[in-house]
């Protein structure tokens, strides 16, 4: 039995992640949300509630929930998407997005980090919109600059946690037709989560710190 730990879970591509992952034989999944969540609830796995990745508290709630078992895995998934344009800026907006996006996965990872275990592995939820080679068109301050904090952060996590044969992977979902996108995008969160959890199962610690697109589409930074 491995147990893994989804931390954003309510809906969408978190939802699907845990929904996935919990059907496949040996994986017990542990998944958080921030509030009551009816269609998270229904997939029988266990659940946490009221884990907000901005609270400073929150490490202890997730180790309180932990309890005594170890981590063979952790999906930070838990995100937020704004749109500012130049001379629209919206600076609150920005910052929240830089404290959901970048400090909250950071935070989580940092809590957690005693319930990893050699061989364990982390998927960081995170966008190609946060890669500075790859942006062509402007726009979206706060998302972008969230994203390519997360990165950053993703990357010297994995060579930190190298240290305790912990590996980690910065993972892309895809323009997926979610209620953050407005139900736009190229893929439904079905076949965006069961990519990810492809792209999961093959972290180790020769590819850790890699960033991948959910479709095995290796990124730029």
């Amino acid at each position: 039995m491995t147990t893994h730990l989804i931390v954003g879970a309510n809906r969408g591509i978190g939802l699907e992640l845990a929904k996935q992952l919990a059907s496949q034989t040996g994986a017990e999944v542990i998944a958080t949300t921030r509030k009551p969540s009816d269609a998270l609830n229904a997939i029988g796995v266990e659940v946490i509630e009221g884990i907000d990745v901005t609270d400073h508290a929150v490490g202890e709630k997730l180790l309180s929930a932990i309890g005594g078992r170890s981590l063979d895995g952790l999906i930070v998934n838990a995100g937020i998407l704004r749109r500012e344009s130049l001379g629209e800026l919206d600076f609150e907006s920005i910052r929240a997005q830089l404290e959901v996006n970048a400090l909250g996965p950071l935070r989580v990872i940092d809590a957690c980090r005693a319930k990893l275990v050699e061989g364990s592995k982390v998927g960081i939820l995170t966008s190609r919109m946060g890669s500075v080679e790859d942006n062509t068109s402007g726009g979206m301050y706060g998302y972008r600059m969230s994203k390519a904090a997360v990165n950053m952060a993703g990357k010297s996590l994995a060579n930190d946690l190298a240290k305790s044969k912990v590996a980690v992977r910065l993972l892309h979902p895809g323009y997926v037709r979610t209620d953050m996108t407005g139900k736009s995008g190229h893929i439904d969160a079905d076949e965006s989560a069961r990519m990810l959890l492809e792209r999961y199962a093959e972290i180790t610690l020769e590819t850790t710190g890699q960033f991948f697109h959910a479709n095995g589409e290796e990124l730029p930074w």
